[in-house]
């Protein structure tokens, strides 16, 4: 029985993955004199837009504003090449390697001091002493990764009973912590309350909350917490280990999945799918990877995913976008009269697109023209229509700040929606 619709105040954190318009499956790791580099690396420069509901900070316009109908711009101190939204807060990365964080800070998810009144409202910048290269976001905690693929996180992992901490059992972090990993890290992605790490050597390393078998090497009788091995069997980040030796090349979360693909273009998946959203055909949750039969039929390769609490957006090299998953509130954008699909179903109507990325019930996909769709539920103001109203199919995103901007990519929390655009005339 689907639940019954009302406006979320939980956080419910999003995740974006902006893929280049390659033909290739692979996710190219490389190392470098600058350090490491990954296909998903954003370094194309713009400017910040937010829109939604922000009252808790969340959309950076100061205490006066808490919410938005269209785009609105936000102003940092330098040019940015990554947003990302989690549950209640954003942080969006500079061109210089700079972080900068603001909403809700309960649980230290912005990394910095906001004991000043009204100071978690405005962007704030994380004092971190490494150049950041990527930045992911979940409910209550933000990981960076930094040019060396040393990874850096603070404020706090959850599970249904509350905090469990994040590098210590029960202990918060109000400010970066480096991670210890005896690999260098390439890619960071963060569901809801987990975190998953791919090294230079294909390898995947998770750390959080294991009760939707969303880490992929917990079993079920130890998912409460850890079992006798107690908070830190989740909270150091261990190793998912596979049957025969599987190297990834890229790695993407939904709130309470995880999605990760082979160097041989193969597409497992672990955890959550009571909506189908791994695209398994039983609504079992996984524990352990499991190779995706669902994905292996396409005639096109697989570059990228993401995943919101029930459902699943993908996208195929030739920029073709598919979902699955749950299809109450339209977050399917397959129509009206779309049911919960088990495989990826193609979403029409839009220009070949470049990257997705998923809310809590909202999807969105930005075009290789500079874009950005919407449709899903449209309690929280997030679809940039203007009007609570859901959208059962992809609607084209405008408004005064978007003229001559081109949209770069879009990422999406709780409540808010966040886009990286840039002046058409810089193209």
């Amino acid at each position: 029985m689907p639940a019954k619709k009302t406006p979320t105040k939980r956080k419910t954190a999003a995740v974006v993955e902006n893929v280049k318009d390659s033909k290739k499956s692979r996710g190219t790791t490389i190392r470098s004199d600058d350090g490491v580099a990954h296909r998903s690396h954003h370094r194309e420069a713009g400017q910040v837009l937010v829109l939604g509901q922000g009252d808790v900070g969340q959309l950076g316009l100061g205490e006066a504003i808490i919410e938005r109908k269209k785009p609105a711009l936000l102003s940092l101190p330098e040019k940015i090449v990554q947003v990302t939204a989690g549950g209640m807060h954003t942080v969006c990365l500079g061109e210089a390697g700079h972080v900068y964080s603001f909403g809700c800070n309960d649980e230290g998810a912005l990394g910095r001091d906001t004991t000043e009144e009204g100071s978690e409202m405005v962007p704030g910048k994380v004092t971190l002493d490494k150049k950041v290269v990527q930045v992911s976001a979940g409910d209550s905690h933000t990981a960076a990764l930094t040019e060396d693929g040393s990874v850096y996180i603070w404020g706090s992992f959850r599970d249904n009973n509350g905090v469990i901490g994040l590098l210590e059992p029960m202990k918060t972090c109000p400010a970066p912590v480096k991670m210890s990993l005896t690999e260098s890290v390439v890619k960071i992605a963060s569901g809801n309350d987990h975190v998953v790490l791919l090294t230079l050597d294909g390898n995947l390393y998770t750390s959080g909350t294991a009760e939707q078998g969303q880490l992929g090497r917990v079993p079920e009788h130890f998912s409460n917490r850890g079992g006798r091995k107690g908070l830190d069997r989740l909270l150091v980040p261990q190793m998912v280990k596979l049957r025969g030796k599987v190297h990834f090349s890229d790695v993407f979360c939904g709130a309470y999945f995880t999605f990760a693909v082979s160097k041989e273009g193969y597409v497992y998946g672990f955890g959550l799918s009571n909506y189908h959203q791994l695209g398994t055909k039983s609504t079992k949750m996984c524990f352990v990877p499991i190779k995706l039969t669902c994905f292996k039929n396409s005639t096109t390769a697989w570059v990228g995913f993401s995943g919101g609490q029930h459902h699943t957006l993908c996208l195929d090299a030739e920029g073709q976008v598919y979902s699955l998953g749950r299809a109450e509130y339209g977050r399917l954008g397959l129509g009206q009269q779309a049911e919960e699909k088990s495989e990826p179903t193609p979403v029409m109507g839009m220009e070949p697109v470049r990257g997705v990325s998923c809310g809590a019930s909202v999807s969105y996909a930005v075009t290789r023209e500079g874009s950005v769709y919407a449709w899903g539920m449209g309690t929280n103001l997030q679809l940039g229509t203007g009007e609570e109203d859901d959208e059962w199919s992809p609607m084209k995103m405008t408004g005064k700040q978007l003229e001559n901007r081109e949209v770069l990519m879009a990422s999406s929390g709780g409540q808010h929606t966040v886009l990286l655009v840039k002046d058409k005339q810089e193209s």
